[in-house]
């Protein structure tokens, strides 16, 4: 073999005219075997290399040298930070460099170098260049598996497609995966219809599951919350003789509790035993978890004094579901003591404890202990959980207990928190205490906290609407002095307020005060501004405020449209109360239940019986679903007596009355006298009325028995028939007897297995 060599340097032939430099890639023994006369050029007999060297089982090892070279020329426009200067591109490089060398890569070497790219995209481009180099490169099953690893460690968008293209790379190339890669596969895909061509491809490459691989499927099933399957993997496994680790065995409690499998989870948990797999502290919990949700208490006792034996330290998790599953069962004592031996333990007690416990002593009526509760762990009481507890017994109705325990706090912390703070004062404004509220809200800024409108919004809102004028007006004063500044809802809370209270003038001059200041007028803000002056009797001004309104550029909503039409139906302006409706039907602006029940009232108090009626009609072809107040005015119009005055105390849009709800029983007393008004609406005659209704039964059913009930949820039936027809929001019991009675009437409700019946018979007044 002749070389030229020039300055230290091999020159190699090229392809093309130029002359391509290179280092020295490697060493080469080589003997002179003769030189020119003028001694610019020699020549050498080299030397060639050893043959790669290679393992026991016959695999070549890898070139460490190469691997390193390699992976430092592909990464190199990932490191280099002029890489956007240098557009060479790495595999050109790579291709240059191996053939300078006269080498190729064996896929074993290939292998490597993708475990050393830290970029999934480019250990994706390299895999695919690889074939490339070397016409007799082929990649075999360690470097597929390899690549599919790198992509179920990836975040790239396209990574399942990716996978699955490997995979039907391989099927065509006809290289016979391994069982890790399968494995892989597993451990990577999401859903059952990816892991039941997993098992496939297990049958089609000939290939034995291992206990690596049942446990694998076991957790892929679920993953992708296909429990049933996963149970069914972990039975076969279990015939095969393989058993799943701690871990596994957790998920799969885990999984079964949640669906409420609750004979298979204790046969795994006796497995667990009988195959020296010991549960752990998560696997006690679980299974704690799952007694307490099926009403099992002593059991889960039980449970938990094992765990105390084998040595384990409950944790927090651990503590909260045993307490839970004591409260489930309603014992007080129990409970609290537990919580005791908790923070004994010191284990720091979390909201969600406060709040099992809370809840607990709330439901049995013993919120005198919570004192006691605050006492023992007064070190772990922060003014987060405070404000929290505060908050909870606002919301439950205890406004003394939240008061007493908001003094607690006040003494017990330098530092106030907002949040209690807040949740105070709405405790004690929904409790009509506005002194204590006032007093509260000049005292906040003693504990750093600092007052701001959401306090003043909340204070001046009860102010007004239990029409304590003077306190409102003063607090205002002092918010206008010492800050914060009102915002849009301070100036809409005291409009409505003055205006509730018949104060016309106080309430224009809040609207006039929010025009001048920073922030401008909106919907609510002239909403509250009409509702003042339509129901003071400045029915024309609150037209005209109407009328600039839409100048402005503001949309009048259902609550504009609402307050005006009821406005003019007071003042026995029928006409134009329907005008509105229909200008506000042509604007897009759809009526709700109240826009309905305030325009009906008004026709039937103005005896126009028909128009109520096609209204009626109206109101069921939107979708709306009928209300009591819908109901009553309904009933005023079949017996005609048109009441100039309504009273009205609830507010329609609670009222709602939904069939199958628990105010189902109220739409009873007012079947037959619907279905009494459609069919004269039909034109048929009174006698046939009497004659089709007479007698007349209505029944629904419903397919809630008890077949349709779970271990985990008691069967509340019989309760549920014991209650009907007693009571709703709306009536009491002595109510409903008597307009059932008025009809002639008799209801019943019946429970069974499959359904329950709720009837209701009722006898006209035919002779």
């Amino acid at each position: 073999m002749r070389l030229k060599t020039y300055r230290g340097q091999i020159l190699l032939p090229t392809t093309t005219t130029a002359i391509l430099i290179r280092r020295y890639g490697t060493k080469y023994t080589a003997k002179i075997t003769s030189t020119s006369p003028t001694g610019r050029t020699v020549s050498a007999q080299v030397t060639p290399p050893q043959p790669l060297p290679s393992d026991s089982r016959g695999y070549p090892i890898p070139r460490r040298q190469l691997i390193c070279e390699a992976t430092q020329i592909l990464l190199q426009t990932h490191r280099s930070p002029q890489k956007l200067l240098d557009p060479t591109d790495p595999f050109l490089c790579l291709q240059n460099y191996l053939s300078a060398l006269s080498i190729s890569l064996t896929p074993n070497e290939a292998s490597e170098i993708l475990k050393s790219l830290n970029s999934p995209s480019l250990a994706l481009r390299f895999f695919h260049f690889c074939p490339s180099l070397s016409p007799n490169f082929h990649h075999d099953c360690f470097t597929y598996s390899r690549i599919i690893l790198i992509l179920s460690k990836s975040n790239l968008p396209d990574r399942f497609h990716l996978a699955r293209s490997i995979v039907s790379e391989m099927e065509r190339n006809g290289v016979r995966g391994s069982i890790s890669t399968v494995n892989i596969l597993i451990g990577f895909y999401e859903n059952s219809e990816d892991l039941q061509k997993c098992i496939g491809l297990i049958k089609k490459w000939g290939l034995r599951m291992t206990g690596y691989t049942y446990k694998c499927l076991v957790q892929a099933y679920l993953r992708s919350r296909n429990t049933e399957k996963g149970f069914g993997v972990y039975l076969e496994m279990k015939k095969k003789g393989h058993m799943l680790d701690i871990f596994a065995y957790n998920m799969l409690l885990d999984a079964l509790v949640k669906d409420c499998e609750v004979d298979h989870a204790y046969k795994v948990f006796e497995d667990m035993k009988r195959k020296h797999c010991e549960p752990d502290e998560y696997t006690y919990t679980i299974m704690i978890r799952m007694t307490g949700k099926i009403g099992k208490p002593d059991e889960s006792l039980e449970l938990f004094e094992e765990m105390l034996n084998k040595g384990y330290s409950p944790n927090l998790i651990a503590y909260n579901t045993m307490i839970q599953a004591l409260a489930n069962a309603r014992m007080v004592d129990k409970a609290i003591l537990l919580f005791l031996k908790m923070v004994e333990k010191e284990c720091r007690p979390s909201e969600f404890t406060y709040s099992v416990i809370l809840h607990l002593l709330a439901t049995e009526r013993k919120l005198h202990k919570l004192d006691e509760v605050v006492e023992v762990s007064k070190k772990y009481m922060s003014r987060s959980i405070y404000a929290y507890l505060v908050r909870t017994l606002k919301k439950l109705g205890h406004a003394s207990e939240a008061h007493r325990l908001f003094c607690n706090m006040w003494n017990c912390h330098e530092r106030g928190d907002r949040d209690a703070c807040v949740s105070m004062l709405e405790c004690l404004c929904s409790a009509g205490k506005t002194t204590e509220a006032i007093d509260l809200l000049g005292k906040i800024h003693e504990k750093g906290v600092s007052v701001d409108t959401v306090m003043y919004n909340t204070v001046f809102s009860a102010l007004g609407k239990l029409k304590q004028i003077s306190p409102l007006h003063d607090l205002y004063e002092k918010m206008k002095q010492d800050g914060p500044l009102p915002d849009t809802f301070t100036y809409n809370i005291l409009i409505s307020s003055f205006g509730r209270a018949g104060k016309v003038d106080e309430a224009i001059k809040i609207f006039e005060e929010l025009e001048d200041s920073d922030y401008k007028p909106d919907t609510c803000s002239y909403n509250s501004l009409i509702n003042c002056l339509g129901k003071n009797g400045h029915l024309d001004e609150a037209h005209m405020k109407f009328k600039e309104m839409c100048e402005k550029g503001l949309n009048p909503d259902v609550v504009t449209y609402s307050t005006l039409i009821e406005c003019f139906g007071k003042t026995d302006k029928v006409e134009m109360a329907c005008r509105l409706f229909d200008e506000m039907l042509a604007e897009g602006c759809y009526p709700n239940i109240v826009t309905y029940n305030i325009l009906l009232d008004c026709l039937e108090r103005s005896g126009r019986t028909a128009e109520a009626v096609d209204l009626y009609a109206k109101l069921k072809q939107q979708g709306l679903i009928p209300d009591s107040i819908t109901y009553s005015v309904l009933a005023r119009l079949q017996s005609g007596s048109h009441r100039k005055v309504r009273v009205r105390k609830q507010n329609p849009i609670t009222d709602d009355l939904l069939l199958g709800d628990d105010q189902f029983p109220e739409a009873v007393g007012f079947w037959m006298l619907i279905l009494t008004r459609e069919i004269a609406r039909l034109g048929i005659s009174s006698d046939e009325i009497c004659k089709a209704w007479c007698p007349s039964s209505i029944g629904l059913y419903l397919d809630c028995g008890s077949v349709y009930g779970s271990p985990f949820h008691a069967e509340p039936h019989a309760l549920l028939e014991r209650m009907a027809f007693k009571s709703t929001r709306n009536r009491g019991h002595l109510c409903i007897v008597r307009e059932v009675e008025a009809i002639a009437g008799n209801v019943a409700a019946l429970a069974s297995r499959e359904q329950m019946g709720y009837t209701s018979d009722a006898l006209g007044t035919c002779s």
